[in-house]
């Protein structure tokens, strides 16, 4: 899949204060890789916004990323898109949330976590939707 800058929307005014939370709930280590925040390293954290909308600042939206594992992620993952494959278990909440969404349902993260093989079944091809059978 080829790169894409199709962003949308603006960053809130606390853009500051939601990223500098989002880092924080990651232990300032990457969500992706581990690694820790070491500029000196080549490791800076950021927060990627992984429907690409910035002014989406849902909990399962923004994941605190190094650099690297930013630019592999901004790349390769478009969560419009089904998956063949079981997710990282890192990746589990976030996509989860995203379907929960776009499906109308709760996705506050206690929610999106008690339900998540549901969730999940969602964006898997030909996958049955349990939560939206009924």
């Amino acid at each position: 899949m080829p790169y894409s800058r199709d962003y949308r929307g603006e960053y809130p005014d606390n853009w500051d204060e939601i990223a500098d939370r989002t880092k924080a709930e990651a232990d300032h280590k990457c969500v992706r890789c581990g690694h820790p925040h070491d500029v000196e390293a080549g490791y800076m954290l950021t927060v990627h916004h992984l429907d690409k909308d910035k002014s989406n600042c849902a909990w399962w939206n923004l994941i605190a990323t190094c650099q690297r594992c930013h630019l592999i992620l901004e790349g390769k993952v478009d969560m419009k898109q089904g998956w063949m494959f079981d997710h990282s278990s890192w990746f589990m909440p976030y996509v989860a949330g995203y379907y929960a969404h776009q499906n109308g349902l709760q996705e506050d993260r206690e929610y999106v976590e008690a339900h998540l093989e549901e969730l999940l079944a969602i964006g898997k091809p030909n996958g049955l939707r349990p939560l939206l059978a009924g």
